[in-house]
């Protein structure tokens, strides 16, 4: 399981060239941080915006309507990872960021000022819907485009530990939106909240958009003007003919990554609540602890990968999700004292932790530039969209039937897949040693 470790070809930088890359990886995670907070913003103001958008007597018909607008944003996003990555590889990584951001900003905007379905009728859903699906394109182009910029300008034999700021940013603008919620309803009455106070999140995701655009302007371009001129770059064909051993790997383990991230981040909250019978506040702050700790544990891991190299980080991601999954969630099932859940699952995320640190990076290395962003978007949005966005379905399908030991059964099974993926890993990176 050992390999060289990325420090082999560790080039001397000046403090003005490090200073300058590290800025340009917090400019390009601005960016990152906002379109994860305005995406998890809906999620968490759905409660409160229902009533607005979908009249009905029956509220969990209300919740479903909206759980299906977002939904659809989820199914956005292949689409997003396609548009975005042959942006990014035909007209460079800064022009296809900066659209992105700027489509999150229109999306939050959008909702923010929508009228009612009190106010224009059946329009007022049909274009939340339209926002959503704007949203979703431009964090389906995110991902991707992010993953390859990050990887490029990050200091050589530090890359997996700058690279992990991309999931820093990711969980810290769900972190954020729990937060903004929290403080506005502890500030506003839920009348006002539900009247006009849901739409102050979006403003705020807005305005935040808009600072993240004239930080992103200041980046330099990583892609060579050759790499972006040929006739190969951001082609689906190219990709497809040369490089689908590689799109399959990525497919492969962002399947299994996917499904364990979104089982421990998002539906976690729901199962401390339905199975382990916690009540919502409890669960609520046991989540944002466990969340900001595996925030926090991103460096760590991406520094360790450093060390160790990327299989052996994705080997022992794998190894453990494969050995730990249904001990940790069938344990869960009859803890009583919400430290111990809390415990369980901070292990849980640090198994994650293996993956989620240099998720961007490991991609980026598959792929050369000029299919890079392409490669790394598409296959890392299709596979999030099948076996992420469906995590929290499948979950409550099963347990709704009675089975919901076969949920824990059916991560197990994807981090064996993850296991035997990472084994096709090369044990040095193929390109990015050499591409600027």
């Amino acid at each position: 399981m050992s390999e060289m470790p990325d420090t082999t070809t560790t080039p001397h930088y000046t403090a003005e060239e490090t200073r300058h890359r590290i800025f340009a990886i917090m400019a390009a995670s601005s960016g990152n941080l906002v379109e994860w907070f305005d995406f998890y913003v809906y999620a968490f103001t759905a409660l409160y915006f229902k009533n607005s958008f979908f009249p009905n007597e029956d509220p969990t018909v209300q919740l479903l309507q909206t759980a299906g607008v977002f939904a659809a944003g989820f199914l956005m996003r292949p689409i997003g990872g396609w548009i975005f990555g042959r942006v990014a590889d035909r007209l460079g990584r800064k022009t296809s960021m900066l659209i992105s951001v700027a489509m999150m900003c229109g999306g939050s905007l959008m909702i923010a000022v929508l009228p009612t379905y009190a106010q224009i009728g059946a329009l007022a859903p049909f274009l939340l819907l339209v926002a959503r699906l704007i949203q979703g394109l431009s964090v389906g182009g995110e991902y991707g485009t992010t993953a390859t910029y990050m990887s490029e300008v990050a200091l050589r034999g530090r890359r997996g530990f700058f690279s992990s700021f991309q999931y820093v940013t990711l969980i810290g603008g769900q972190l954020l939106a729990v937060l903004v919620i929290v403080i506005i309803e502890a500030l506003m009455s839920k009348e006002q909240i539900t009247e006009w106070g849901w739409r102050i999140p979006f403003v705020i995701g807005a305005i935040a958009a808009v600072v993240s655009i004239f930080l992103r302007r200041t980046l330099t371009e990583t892609q060579k003007a050759e790499t972006r001129d040929s006739k190969k770059a951001g082609s689906l064909s190219e990709l497809f003919r040369h490089h689908t051993p590689a799109f399959l790997t990525v497919l492969g383990y962002t399947a299994g990554g996917s499904l364990i991230f979104y089982t421990f981040t998002t539906y976690m909250q729901k199962y401390l609540v339905n199975t382990v019978h916690m009540p919502v506040k409890t669960a609520s702050y046991v989540m944002t602890v466990a969340l900001f700790l595996y925030m926090c544990m991103q460096p760590l891991f991406g520094a360790l990968s450093d060390r160790i190299g990327r299989r052996t980080n994705m080997l022992l991601f794998g190894a453990l999700g494969t050995l730990c999954t249904v001990p940790i969630l069938t344990t869960l099932q009859h803890v009583t004292s919400p430290a111990m859940a809390g415990l369980l699952i901070v292990v849980a995320l640090a198994i994650v932790s293996f993956y989620t640190s240099i998720s961007g990076i490991v991609k980026a290395e598959m792929f050369p530039p000029e299919v890079r962003a392409l490669g790394v978007g598409l296959a890392y949005a299709v596979g999030n969209a099948i076996f992420g966005g469906s995590a929290e379905f499948v979950a409550l399908s099963m347990k709704t039937a009675g089975h919901e030991q076969l949920f824990y059964w059916y991560v197990t099974v994807m981090m064996i897949i993850a296991f035997l993926v990472a084994l096709r890993l090369p044990r040095q990176a193929r390109y990015l040693h050499h591409d600027h």
